[in-house]
């Protein structure tokens, strides 16, 4: 991956209106921002992603959407699921096995495979996560992100030394993925982390939900 990946993984928050107030600002503060060598991605929930769209098209941002989530299942009677099919006429990208997913919705393995197979099948590049340097990475998983669930919502980021470390444990072993941090990253802190070999980029959650911060970090 030539450039480095930034993706504000919004999770539940914003409502119609905070996500026009954020694309106002971004709109502005962007144009000041140095974008070479870097990728921006913005992975809303799924009922703002046709909003960010259109908001994304209106203000001709340089701006790829990616869903936080999608059905293990194809379209059919899956009452409240989202299909991969469905989501691909709005994003690019799709995260696949967040620690929250696992923690809290109890996703599998098996769960993980389900949905990259069903991503695969209609395009959408995928980004996996895993939580440390043994997780598995499922095939068709070209971007992984390393996110230890004791870093996520912590604030308290992994040791940037750690991070290399796993980076080059996951690499090992897969050497034609992407690898991404994330896990407390904010604008005080990323500059320790963008030295690190092999870094394709970040997974950022809260430091991404206030648009002035969000370029912050992508001036960092």
């Amino acid at each position: 991956m030539n450039k480095k990946l930034y993706i504000a993984n919004w999770k539940s928050h914003k409502t119609n209106e905070e996500a026009i107030t954020f694309f106002n600002i971004l709109k502005t503060e962007i144009e000041k921002v140095d974008l070479s060598g870097k990728k921006i991605v913005i992975a809303p929930p799924f009922t703002l992603l046709s909003q960010c769209r259109d908001l994304i098209e209106k203000y001709n941002l340089p701006v790829k959407l990616a869903a936080q989530n999608i059905s293990p299942f194809p379209q059919g009677a899956y009452t409240g699921e989202v299909n991969a099919r469905q989501v691909a006429e709005f994003a690019e990208y799709v995260i696949i096995g967040h620690s929250e997913r696992r923690k809290y919705f109890h996703e599998t393995e098996a769960d993980l495979e389900n949905k990259i197979r069903e991503a695969e099948e209609v395009g959408l590049t995928i980004i996996q996560c895993v939580q440390d340097e043994n997780g598995i990475v499922h095939k068709g998983a070209g971007i992984v992100a390393y996110e230890p669930p004791s870093a996520i919502g912590s604030g308290d980021p992994d040791d940037p030394e750690h991070v290399s470390y796993v980076f080059k444990s996951i690499s090992a072993d897969n050497s034609d993925v992407s690898v991404l941090y994330g896990g407390s990253i904010n604008p005080g802190n990323i500059k320790s982390y963008l030295g690190i070999e092999k870094l394709s980029g970040f997974l950022i959650g809260g430091a991404s939900l206030e648009a002035d911060s969000f370029i912050s970090l992508l001036n960092g």
